[in-house]
């Protein structure tokens, strides 16, 4: 089989969504620590490009304008929608990638990695007929209790860790077996946006960042429990808490804040109130994440900060790989249910995890933390 030359133009194609693009963001170190000269860029949607936007392997990040592509759908301006296509396809192959990497493995990114005219287009576990615009497909392979771990496999297949990779494709010798982690980087101005934040509510001895609101509602805990949680998160262990979320959280926010405040003080609620950046930096700075299965507390893992993770219906992972993050699940028969739930609603698998469970494991964190910064010594 003929080898492809090393790639000059690398461009990782993941649109969405934003937990997805923090499994994934390791791939962007080891690409870089094999290519160095390399031009290593990523395709996303709009809303996503801030996680990338101050990542410093990555040279440039394109956008995909999903929405407005979807609008000329729904209206039928297809002249215009034709327009925008071309005009992205222009773009895409007016920078000469020579390598392709699909990590979303559907249709959409396909399309997108084939307009981009690459040479070599490799899709992770391709699906809905995504495999025929591939020139390979890597399978979604790795151990699936380990987080990212498609992803890390993916970079074995490509021979990013020294190992042999796909045949054809250039694998550079003797690179480390080095660790894969996951990396965000904030801007200045959102550091300093928490900086402040910290200053002005005179939070200098740290505080827990909670994280409710996903997609789904069977990845949802329940309110009631939130609201007490927040409550004695702060009258237990003395710290506030912050509760994170989008714009169409508010008024799920709310209903917490409320219920919490008749508990006592101690929860301020940010929800939709914050940039994607913004609440990055939170979290960042914060003492302990605790969060369901959503892109926000995924991030708690990627900073390093104590994690702890309420799953229930989906389980992308248990091994978080750091000493300082870890996973309450309850399996049950109908675990993990996914998409379909079986329960009528009940959501059995969350209620399973009772607010004082929740409590116990995030004193034990904070104690590791301290432990760890007293040198082991208990403080």
């Amino acid at each position: 089989m003929e080898i492809m030359p090393q790639p000059t133009r690398i461009l990782i194609i993941r649109l969405s969504a934003i937990g997805d693009i923090v499994f994934a963001s390791p791939l962007i170190a080891a690409l870089r620590r094999a290519y160095p000269q390399a031009h290593l860029a990523w395709l996303a949607q709009p809303e996503c490009e801030p996680l990338l936007r101050h990542h410093p392997d990555l040279d440039q990040v394109i956008l995909w304008p999903r929405g407005e592509w979807r609008a000329l759908w729904r209206e039928r301006r297809w002249r215009e929608l034709g327009r925008r296509v071309r005009a992205l396809r222009t773009e895409l192959r007016r920078q000469r990638f020579d390598l392709v990497l699909d990590l979303q493995g559907l249709l959409k990114s396909g399309l997108l990695a084939w307009l981009s005219g690459a040479q070599e287009r490799v899709g992770l576990g391709s699906r809905e007929g995504s495999r025929w615009l591939m020139t390979r497909v890597v399978p979604r392979g790795g151990d699936p209790r380990a987080i990212g771990s498609e992803y890390r496999f993916l970079a074995e297949g490509l021979g990013l860790f020294g190992l042999p990779g796909l045949p054809g494709l250039p694998g550079p010798p003797g690179l480390p077996r080095e660790g894969f982690p996951m990396a965000l980087a904030p801007g200045a101005e959102d550091r300093a946006f928490t900086r402040d934040l910290i200053a002005r509510q005179g939070w200098g001895s740290g505080y827990v960042v909670i994280c409710p609101f996903t997609t789904r509602p069977q990845k949802h805990w329940f309110e009631e429990r939130w609201a007490d949680l927040a409550a004695r998160l702060h009258q237990e262990l003395g710290l506030p808490v912050l509760m994170l979320g989008g714009p169409a959280d508010r008024e799920a926010a709310a209903r917490i804040a409320q219920r919490t405040a008749t508990a006592g003080p101690g929860l301020m609620n940010l929800a939709g109130g914050t940039s994607l950046l913004q609440a990055a930096a939170l979290i960042e700075a914060s003492r302990l994440v605790i969060g369901v299965d959503t892109g926000l507390s995924h991030m708690g893992i990627a900073f390093g900060r104590p994690t702890l993770l309420l799953f229930g219906s989906t389980r992308p992972y248990l091994d978080t790989g750091r000493a300082n993050a870890r996973v309450l699940y309850h399996l049950l028969p109908c675990s993990p249910c996914k998409r379909r739930p079986t329960c009528g609603g009940s959501y059995d698998c969350m209620r399973r995890i009772e607010v004082a469970e929740v409590l116990r494991a995030a004193s034990n964190l904070l104690r590791l933390e301290r432990q760890e910064a007293g040198g082991g010594r208990g403080l």
